[in-house]
């Protein structure tokens, strides 16, 4: 249980918010010593111009540039070893990612390896990344990851059906430019997902057992902004001010979950991701509900406040009304958001919950989480999501 006066540390990278920061991004790079940038990026965020927008404020800023594309959601490892190989070959000794988690986790892991010279493979786990890694300039262009302020890099393993979690001080970004204006080319389906993967950062980062009053401040704050932004935004694509609010929620739920770290959700969903290769925001938002009614009975003060931070009216109900009324809510904003989805909607079966239990319990995530949980609490999680 984490008391008020714990020793407790707080991590964050420079950051500019605000509309239009991504085209500082050259002038940055040139003044970490950026002499020439690998600009990493996935073929859908070219597409939306906001990879372009970056590349020419490098050539205003006269610092030349690589561009690697080569990444797919939930960033593989041959994906990674690829980028340092490009990296190297174009003697770079600067990354700029531009894009959501899988671009960023993708040049995370370039960087690691690029100054640690070992495979990918083995820094999984807690502060195993020795060298810091070279200049890295976040732009990130969806409102929910938070990898451009965070201290986690998290990789798939195709070959064994896994993801894994790097976590180290190392990791974190040396600036974030956070332009709200990137979630205006945002599809429907990617913004739900990953506002509730923002979401579920804030809760869990609440009832961390890692938890301290300075990332409850911005938890409480980021589940205040995404619970009255995001349907909001995802029905109104072009509200710049409602993309601000969410993008505002995702960097405070970042800030707060790098620093508290997480809990069963994400260990869970890992899990699920590195299996079946889904949307992370869509495997967290699937299981969050029944996660925290697994959780409630550890900490229900604290769910209590979380219920009243996503606007609901708490007074004169009992401790099992209340805990109704938050299920209830978040399964309805789950729907409204257009996860309907079920674990079974995704192929998986129960034959597969002892394999997803198996890599879920080994994650680093779960040992923060509030509840203490055994393979059998976790398998009937993933048997009641199915």
């Amino acid at each position: 249980m984490a008391h008020a006066f714990e020793l407790r540390k707080f991590l964050a990278p420079e950051f500019i918010f605000g509309v239009g920061s991504r085209h500082l991004a050259g002038q940055y790079a040139r003044n970490l010593g950026g002499r020439k940038v690998l600009v990493v990026s996935d073929p859908g965020v070219v597409a939306a111009g906001w990879t372009g927008d970056v590349t020419a404020s490098l050539e205003e800023a006269g610092v030349p540039f690589a561009l690697f594309t080569g990444v797919t959601p939930n960033p593989k490892v041959d994906e990674v070893m690829a980028g340092v190989a490009f990296f190297q070959e174009e003697r770079c000794n600067a990354l700029i990612a531009v894009g959501g988690g899988s671009a960023i986790d993708c040049a995370k892991g370039i960087g690691i390896v690029s100054s640690n010279h070992r495979h990918i493979r083995e820094f999984e786990g807690v502060d195993l990344v020795r060298a810091a890694m070279p200049p890295l300039i976040c732009v990130p262009t969806t409102g929910g990851t938070s990898a451009d302020v965070s201290q986690f890099a998290i990789i798939s393993s195709p070959q064994e059906r896994i993801k894994f979690a790097i976590i180290s001080k190392s990791v974190v970004p040396d600036l974030a430019l956070i332009d709200p204006e990137t979630l205006t080319s945002m599809d429907p389906y990617l913004a739900a997902c990953t506002g509730l993967d923002a979401m579920t950062h804030a809760i869990e980062a609440y009832v961390s057992t890692a938890r301290s009053t300075m990332t409850d401040l911005h938890a409480l704050e980021a589940i205040r902004l995404l619970s009255a932004s995001l349907l909001p935004s995802i029905n109104a694509p072009h509200d710049l001010d409602l993309h601000t609010k969410v993008m505002q929620g995702s960097l405070q739920a970042g800030l707060a979950f790098s620093n508290a770290i997480l809990g069963a959700n994400h260990a869970m969903a890992h899990s699920l991701g590195g299996a079946l290769d889904i949307a992370h925001g869509e495997c967290n938002a699937i299981l969050l509900d029944h996660v925290i009614e697994f959780n409630f009975s550890a900490v229900p003060e604290r769910f209590d406040l979380i219920a009243e931070a996503m606007g609901l009216d708490l007074r004169g109900l009992v401790p099992g009304e209340r805990k109704r009324a938050l299920l209830q809510h978040v399964r309805g904003l789950k729907a409204s958001a257009g996860i309907v989805r079920t674990l079974q909607g995704l192929g998986v079966g129960r034959d597969d919950v002892i394999f997803f239990s198996d890599h879920a319990l080994k994650d680093p995530c779960m040992a923060t989480n509030p509840r203490r949980a055994s393979r059998r609490d976790i398998e009937v999680v993933y048997e009641e999501s199915l």
